[in-house]
């Protein structure tokens, strides 16, 4: 039966397989916004990285307004700081603000009438005259901003903006649009160079109608972009347009022409063989990658003020040095609460628009870039069929344990892999799908195999069902009333044991093999269990179920009981010599046992009925088998056991634990030996633990783990100090509730 486990493992494995790569090429919403998370998480956990001297940002912040005036500024204080970064020493200047309207010329119109009236009125005082003239000139902020600009030694770069509503603009005629095609011509790539032997058809560039500034401050600046980003389906923002094209013209982002102008390189675009974008260059040295559609991935370094940010009132009034000036791309933009554009990015979601520009201008000057994904599809693919497929073969090949943490270390070691990429390498490999295959293989394998095993076990359980007890079958000769339906309250003390790792044996052997080697564990453990006077219940797969203390009566079924578990142990070291020596799995049991009232007697239906317990105790019983498991022992009782048996066996108190379903904590104790037979070591051991629980409970957590490591060193492989140890390593992290009382709550029954 394991043979047939294989080929059906390895189908569902590449089933599996098969449902992730295509789920992967087709994209899956929610799977897609998750994967998109797990590229934020790793800028978090990446950290920090230290920007160049290079960017500095013009802010207006909330000190500005409050010293400078209301926004909207008039354009002449934007005049004036052109003109002060000017002087200043200021490499380019860059403009996060948009001036896509004339300012209002009120006063100006007043001017013109006045002008007007004075001529129809043969006013001619010459110097009434010059002085209107003068107002005329010096209250045109829009032809003092353009003169600023073009006064500037700064180069001056503006900022615009494409609509994403093209029915905003449907009141526009034909000429109109042409005019604001004019006014972004500065933005425009000069040209492309294709790796393709066709020119490429970039058609898939969505077109989008423009908002330019001005006519008069378009023809002042000699450098423009638009400043739109790119939101990823979440809404945060990752990436950036390095391209848009408007009427088969190709137009640059504001970062970019900032880039252009401080080095002094023209733009161009590095376009594929199957027209998409590759590269956004400036000149032949400085090119980024881009993805498929033209956008380029923002390489973060860190959130919001990680440049340094001047207060423009504090640059126009001298504060800030030329020094601090110098040499610099100085954006300017707004931070104010209320006037600044929130974006939601990987580090925050309150970051400014004007500093998104300033990450992807730093990472261009470092050569820092993320590669985008497109980049690593086909590893991603070659990656899902290598590891779905190896996982599959492992764990056909693999017990739980090992498949668990076969499992565990290709889907840690993925994580780590990528995590390790993107950090030094700027790489960004897809996390979820490969994940989530892998998970979805180990589940699926898992659970399969499970339900295999299972009917391995009911298998061996039918094989066993038609044996009786002797206990039992004694007593219904005796007592022929008793075949009929009903149970009496007795004293007894319940046992359940099961085999460790019974999923790994069963899949090394053949069920013929499994039932042989079964068949001598049971003979071997039911023959003390008998000898002690015990009643078997039943068997299940591997477990054993007994209780002593009915049908007949015994002294002190719970001294009894516990003894017995000693020479089962004792019996079960010298069968491992045996196997050990024959090539055989050595089986280890778990024995769990609790002493109290339960029901006991015939049990099921007219036709077939069992001779069995029921109640609390019996719970109680199984429950502290699956006990040891946690803490690596293979004999657990419980107090009610333990009082009754301590006269003549030696146990040590291990914990004192909440089990589901008990309203009070029960603690538990491991049968050591025989009075008279336990060594001085175990002895010392036992101190040592016993100093270290008391110490536990009273919250002294280094004096307990230094207890529990002297109990280590006489006994190294002692599962409850590890456990212990563990567990106050935890508590010092985080320490329990006031209201602890010791004990440790069970997570399952």
């Amino acid at each position: 039966m394991i043979k047939t486990i294989r080929q059906p493992v390895l189908v569902l494995s590449l089933v599996l397989t098969g449902i992730s790569m295509i789920a992967y090429m087709r994209g899956i919403y929610f799977l897609e916004i998750i994967e998109l998370k797990t590229v934020d998480y790793r800028f978090i956990a990446r950290g920090e990285k230290t920007p160049g001297n290079e960017v500095v940002l013009a802010v207006v912040d909330e000190k500005s307004l409050d010293l400078e005036g209301q926004w909207v500024w008039p354009r002449s204080k934007f005049a004036r700081l052109v003109t002060r970064l000017s002087d200043a020493g200021a490499r380019v200047i860059g403009f996060d603000v948009g001036f896509h309207e004339p300012e209002n010329k009120s006063i100006l119109n007043t001017i013109y009438q006045i002008q007007k009236t004075a001529v129809d009125s043969k006013i001619q005082n010459p110097d009434f005259l010059d002085y209107l003239h003068h107002l005329e000139q010096t209250s045109d902020n829009d032809k003092a901003l353009a003169k600023a600009i073009s006064d500037s030694k700064a180069k001056v770069v503006l900022g615009w903006f494409f609509h994403n509503d093209l029915s905003s603009l449907n009141h526009l005629d034909g000429k109109q649009l042409a005019e604001y095609e004019n006014h972004i011509q500065k933005s425009r790539y000069l040209f492309t160079k294709s790796v393709a032997s066709v020119d490429a058809d970039l058609s898939f560039i969505s077109e989008i109608e423009p908002e330019p500034n001005i006519p008069v401050l378009s023809d002042a600046a000699d450098y423009s972009g638009f400043f739109n980003f790119r939101p990823d389906i979440d809404g945060s923002f990752r990436q950036t347009w390095a391209v848009r094209k408007y009427n088969d013209k190709l137009y640059a982002p504001l970062s970019l022409m900032v880039l252009s102008a401080y080095l002094d390189q023209p733009l161009h675009l590095e376009i594929g063989g199957e027209g998409q974008v590759i590269e956004a260059c400036i000149g032949n040295n400085l090119c980024i990658p881009t993805d498929e559609d033209g956008s380029i991935l923002i390489n973060y370094r860190g959130e919001d003020r990680t440049f340094p940010h001047f207060s423009i009132t504090d640059i126009l009034s001298g504060k800030i040095s030329d020094s601090e000036l110098r040499d610099k791309i100085v954006l300017i933009g707004a931070t104010a609460v209320g006037v600044y554009d929130l974006r939601v990015t990987p580090l925050s979601a309150n970051f400014p628009g004007l500093e998104i520009h300033a990450n992807i201008i730093d990472a261009a000057l470092s050569e820092d870039f993320l590669d985008p994904p497109s980049t690593y599809r086909l590893f991603n693919l070659l990656f899902i069929i290598v590891s779905g497929m190896t996982l599959g073969h492992l764990l056909n090949r693999s017990g739980v344990i090992a498949g668990s943490l076969i499992a565990l270390f290709m889907i840690g070691g993925y994580a780590v892999f990528s995590f390790l990429l993107f950090v030094y390498a700027g790489g960004i490999l897809n996390m979820v799908y490969p994940i989530l295959m892998m998970m979805f293989i180990y589940i699926t394998v898992t659970a399969y195999k499970y339900f295999i095993e299972e009917g391995q076990k009911r298998f061996i359980r039918n094989a066993f069902s038609t044996y009786l007890a002797p206990s039992v079958v004694k007593q219904l000769i005796e007592s022929p009333e008793k075949l009929v339906l009903g149970g009496e309250q007795r004293d007894i003390t319940a046992f359940f044991s099961d085999v460790q790792g019974f999923t790994g044996i069963s899949e090394k052997l053949s069920p013929q093999e499994l039932v042989e080697l079964l068949n001598i564990f049971l003979t071997e453990m039911t023959d003390i269990i008998l000898k002690y006077e015990g009643t078997v219940d039943k068997f299940e797969g591997d477990a054993i179920i007994a209780f002593f203390g009915a049908p007949n009566t015994l002294k002190n079924h719970a001294e009894t009981a516990t003894s017995a578990c000693i020479d089962m142990q004792k019996r079960m070291s010298e069968l491992r010599k045996t196997w050990r020596e024959q090539g055989k799995p050595e089986l280890k049991m778990r024995i769990g046992m609790y002493s109290g009232p339960a029901v006991v007697g015939n049990m099921g239906s007219k036709s077939r009925m069992d001779y069995t317990m029921m109640g609390d105790t019996v719970n109680t019983a199984a429950r502290l088998e699956g006990v040891n498991k946690i803490y690596g022992t293979y004999t657990m009782i419980g107090e009610t056991t333990y009082q009754a048996a301590q006269n003549s066996v030696l146990a040590r108190e291990i914990d004192s634990i909440n089990v589901v379903g008990k309203a009070e904590p029960i603690t538990v104790y491991e049968p050591v030996g025989f009075r008279n037979q336990v060594d001085d070591t175990v002895i010392r051991a036992i101190d040592c633990y016993t100093k270290g629980l008391a110490a536990y409970r009273s919250r002294s957590w280094n004096a307990a783990i230094d207890s529990f490591t002297r109990a280590l060193e006489w006994t190294p492989d002692d599962g409850p100090s590890k456990v212990m140890i563990q567990r106050c390593k935890e508590f010092m992290e985080k320490p329990p509730e006031k209201e602890w009382n010791g004990s440790y709550t069970m997570k399952t029954k």
